[in-house]
């Protein structure tokens, strides 16, 4: 069974750095893009950055230059560098995999963690 644990979410001042982690199991994703989401408080989910199967990221013109999306080889885990980090950054922060190559924002995501929460404070 794929599972998606994330996790590194907190409370945090404003211009302060968090990392999120996300461990998957169930299968081996090695070939296939991940990405990172969210969703803030009465807003729908968007997203953050993906990264493929061979290392090509995308990023959200909200996130560019301030986030960094990596994985390990084996792809079983993606982590989320996030710094000088700002209020609007507020949100539960999802993990997901796309049972594709690339995916990128629009792409199908096949498998979903379960968030984490990021709290950032002015």
């Amino acid at each position: 069974q794929v599972q998606l644990v994330a996790s590194g979410g907190g409370l945090v001042q404003a211009g302060g750095s968090l990392r999120l982690s996300c461990a998957a199991s169930g299968r081996t994703f090695s070939s296939y893009a991940m990405a990172w989401f969210r969703q803030a408080p009465g807003k729908e989910r968007e997203f953050v950055a993906d990264i493929s199967w061979n290392g090509g990221t995308n990023y959200a013109d909200s996130v560019q230059g301030r986030f960094t999306i990596s994985r390990d080889n084996a792809g079983n885990k993606v982590d989320l560098q996030m710094n000088s980090l700002k209020p609007e950054d507020t949100a539960v922060y999802f993990c997901a995999v796309s049972r594709t190559r690339f995916a990128g924002a629009l792409g199908i995501y096949d498998y979903w963690g379960q968030g984490t929460q990021v709290t950032v404070s002015s």
